[in-house]
């Protein structure tokens, strides 16, 4: 099952706080970056978040499922903490704050003519 669009708009607007957010979608469901780091994905209209030390640490005990079938577990969190903004504000940029910038894109070669 997809995720809704409605889902993810309000999950990043819950977290605008972090940095800037963006959501992408990726084969029906969403990955959420934050300053260009990609911390969470919604898949099924659940919310996981990259599993680092730093978010690990401000969740405390975090339930682990995996986002889709074949992946490494990931920290869900559960829907009871989404109208918390401030802690899903911080649990955001703890976890961006952890993970390093993405590799740059190497430029394509151009044809010899």
């Amino acid at each position: 099952m997809a995720s809704q669009q409605s889902t993810v708009d309000f999950l990043v607007d819950q977290m605008a706080g972090a940095g800037t957010l963006a959501a992408r979608k990726m084969f029906g469901e969403y990955a959420i970056y934050c300053d260009g780091k990609m911390f969470a994905l919604v898949c099924d209209d659940q919310l996981f978040i990259k599993p680092v030390e730093a978010s690990r640490a401000w969740i405390g005990t975090p339930q682990e499922a995996q986002p889709y079938p074949q992946a490494k577990p990931w920290f869900l969190i559960s829907g009871d903490y989404w109208d918390e903004r401030e802690w899903l504000t911080e649990l955001a940029r703890r976890t961006a704050a952890a993970l390093p910038l993405p590799a740059p894109k190497k430029k394509k070669a151009a044809k010899a003519a």
